[in-house]
């Protein structure tokens, strides 16, 4: 194979493994948001998910920017594997796209349901689709992933998607990942939480991220347990010389993270349960590779010619340029003022 072809293949995944990231970090903790908008419980209830809207109203459309990105890169870059996984998981995928429509739809409309600027805090219908959905799409993200990551999906000879199960999403391993998945993402808003907000509501997601935190940790052993048995070939490949710093590191992460919320050290909790996520996903970027799904997609089998990916891979930087700055403001603007932290 040409080895300037498989750099740009190299590449293009690369830019769409670190739109996966972003994703988990920013979109994710909209998810969480959603979910301890749902559960939102006790006398503070009300200023529980008012700290919630104010948190995630600035951004939260511009984080899922990052999943249009990585849907952009992934069937321009990679057409063939795009369509298979997109038949053989017709399903999972459109479930959890409806879903973020909803949840982002019904997010505005309860805002705007009543002039009450405690509109938000009140229990309604739309209220609970918001969180119903915000739980029910980083499941069946996370199931989708462990579809991928167990070799569930294939190409038969003419390139067509071929399901190597006959239910492929439902295995127990795919619906561990789908329940890590949601429990990482509840888990990420508790701890971004804890800076939005100061006193009383701020013990609140403590206590939030201590729960989520332990079940995450609980799952993700789960996970490895059933991942031995179920997804042998990606267990290998997790705990081999090259994933496992990665790995070991992501772990590492996770237990500072969690040292950081008991000990109430609140700007090094979140700055060490991003890098847990981040490095995780490296680690299963790096674990998955060459392979956009095991056993049949190799990257640089479905790939779409060099010069598609050598186009993009070099407008990456310029839409960079107009992207980042534009980011950057708006996170300056919303969310670097101390004084607008909610209180009890």
């Amino acid at each position: 194979m040409d080895e300037s072809f498989q750099l740009w293949v190299d590449l293009a995944a690369l830019a769409a493994l670190f739109g996966i990231v972003a994703y988990a970090l920013l979109g994710g903790a909209d998810f969480g948001g959603g979910v301890w908008d749902l559960f939102a419980s006790g006398e503070r209830r009300k200023q529980q998910r008012l700290a919630i809207q104010r948190a995630m109203g600035p951004v939260w459309e511009a984080n899922h920017v990052w999943l249009i990105f990585v849907i952009v890169v992934l069937f321009t870059c990679f057409p063939r594997g795009f369509a298979a996984l997109g038949m053989a998981l017709f399903m999972p995928f459109h479930l959890a796209l409806i879903g973020i429509v909803l949840r982002g739809s019904s997010f505005i409309f309860r805002s705007y349901q009543s002039r009450g600027k405690e509109a938000a805090a009140e229990t309604s219908s739309w209220g609970v689709v918001f969180g119903v959905a915000s739980i029910i799409s980083p499941m069946l993200l996370g199931t989708a992933f462990g579809v991928v990551t167990q070799g569930r999906v294939g190409l038969a000879p003419g390139g067509e998607a071929l399901a190597l199960h006959p239910v492929t999403w439902l295995s127990w391993y795919a619906i561990a990942n789908g329940f890590l998945a949601l429990a990482s993402c509840a888990y990420l808003a508790a701890v971004y939480l804890m800076l939005e907000t100061t006193g009383d509501l701020r013990d609140d997601f403590r206590r939030r991220a201590i729960v989520a935190g332990t079940t995450t940790a609980a799952l993700a052993l789960l996970v490895l347990i059933l991942a031995r048995s179920e997804a042998e070939w990606f267990f290998g490949r997790l705990i081999s010389w090259r994933t496992l710093p990665l790995v070991a590191g992501g772990l590492f992460c996770f237990a500072v993270s969690g040292w950081a919320v008991f000990s109430r050290r609140y700007e090094l909790a979140r700055s060490f349960a991003a890098a847990e996520i981040a490095l995780l996903l490296l680690g299963w970027g790096v674990a998955q590779y060459p392979y956009l799904a095991y056993p049949d997609m190799r990257l640089a089998e479905v790939a779409a010619p060099m010069a598609t990916l050598r186009f993009v891979v070099l407008s990456l930087p310029v839409g960079g340029l107009l992207l980042f700055p534009s980011l950057w403001l708006l996170l300056t603007v919303f969310k670097s003022r101390p004084q607008d932290r909610m209180t009890e």
